[in-house]
């Protein structure tokens, strides 16, 4: 694709904009992005992983995550890292940094993966036990609903399950 707007070198950088729900799309050359001044990925002021943490990470704390963040120190004791400079390089300074700014970590990893805990994939062919364990924890998850909703019939059926499932467990 030749660039849009010199029409002579080849189009390298591929730009889609959406604004106000209209799509627009940009086909331009190295050349001409460095003249207008377009950030590039990968060269020096360009687009990184970083800027886009940053963009996350600035997000409006819950009025909960404010009144436990006034008890956590705003800088880390063991490397002097504070939350702002973490935010805009987008990695902590040590380990000690986790501890720190855990209570403003949850709602960013909540926003980011969908969830505080980490489910992990389990391989086929030697996962089979983990497998069976995680399909108790929830059946065991499902049963304690249907005790709670007094649906006893279907409570029965699924502690029938979950005893299947100790089984082959037990077995392996």
């Amino acid at each position: 694709m030749i660039c849009q707007e010199c029409g002579k070198r080849q189009a390298t950088l591929h730009f889609t904009k959406i604004l106000n729900g209209e799509k627009t799309e940009f086909h331009i050359c190295e050349s001409c992005a460095r003249e207008k001044g377009e950030l590039i990925p990968g060269t020096p002021g360009g687009f990184s992983i970083h800027n886009l943490l940053s963009g996350l990470l600035d997000f409006e704390p819950s009025t909960q995550n404010t009144l436990a963040s006034k008890n956590q120190p705003s800088r880390c004791e063991h490397c002097g890292l504070t939350y702002s400079q973490f935010s805009k390089i987008g990695r902590f300074g040590c380990s000690e940094c986790y501890k720190y700014f855990g209570d403003k970590l949850d709602p960013l990893f909540k926003r980011v993966h969908g969830s505080v805990v980490h489910t992990g994939k389990v391989p086929k062919r030697s996962g089979g036990l983990i497998k069976h364990k995680r399909e108790i924890d929830q059946l065991k998850k499902e049963l304690q609903l249907k005790i709670e909703h007094e649906e006893f019939e279907q409570a029965a059926r699924i502690r029938d399950q979950i005893r299947e499932l100790e089984k082959k467990v037990a077995e392996s």
